[in-house]
């Protein structure tokens, strides 16, 4: 049984933040480390596999595949995210990587989130270098979503596609990275706990103009995994 959905987690309490834990810095992403610990994490199981409660036993889960895209900025990396339309049936509005549902003639989970980001973005699969992939994450609509890792080279000359993509924007990592800005959501629907994260950005998107940019749920519990992966011990890459 899925859990009910979440219509406005902006609304949603505030239960803590994560200030506690430390930041990471670009030490943590220099080339060889991050290479480094993509090998070695086979077998690493996250802190947060999935939302509400959804499992392999629980319903049959569809395969899709994400872009977390770390764009080399000379300012530093950025992440590529995307505010999917409203009209869309699955997470409308909401704050996304590019990616989507594997088709049947994907070769991989990275060849299906190549080919929705150039479909949904423009992204040139030539700018895109592919470094790995985490544990997939489950969601609450019955995907299981493996997030592909990769570096991408500006330009990109990106393009949106209208029917799927309201807009376009790029995250510092470093701001990503630090859990000082990870607050922790707690909400009970039709009796059931629903526990989420939020990390909200303000920055400017293809209109120029600076706005909020709520990135929760999935988006965040992926990017949370990957804060976790980059800040283990080396003791444990192994």
């Amino acid at each position: 049984m899925r859990s009910p959905l979440i219509i406005d987690p902006r609304s949603v309490p505030i239960i803590g933040v994560d200030e506690h834990l430390p930041a990471l810095n670009a030490t943590h992403w220099e080339p060889l480390a991050l290479a480094a610990q993509l090998a070695c994490s086979q077998g690493w199981v996250p802190p947060l596999g999935g939302d509400g409660g959804v499992t392999r036993g629980d319903t049959e889960l569809r395969a899709a595949a994400v872009l977390m895209a770390l764009v080399r900025r000379p300012e530093g990396l950025t992440v590529l995210l995307t505010q999917r339309t409203a009209h869309l049936k699955a997470h409308a509005g909401q704050i996304s990587f590019p990616g989507g549902r594997l088709e049947a003639d994907d070769a991989s989970a990275s060849a299906g989130a190549l080919r929705e980001a150039q479909e949904e973005v423009g992204l040139a699969p030539e700018a895109v270098e592919v470094l790995g992939q985490l544990p997939a994450y489950r969601t609450v609509t019955a995907f299981e979503v493996t997030p592909v890792l990769a570096w991408v080279q500006p330009p990109l000359n990106l393009k949106p596609d209208p029917h799927e993509v309201q807009d376009i924007f790029e995250v510092p990592l470093d701001f990503l990275m630090n859990p000082a800005h990870h607050r922790r959501h707690c909400a009970v629907l039709q009796d059931r706990t629903r526990q989420f994260l939020s990390m909200p950005w303000r920055g400017r998107g293809l209109s120029g103009e600076e706005r909020e940019f709520f990135i929760w749920g999935a988006t965040a519990a992926m990017l949370r995994n990957l804060y976790h992966l980059l800040a283990r011990p080396l003791s444990s890459r192994a």
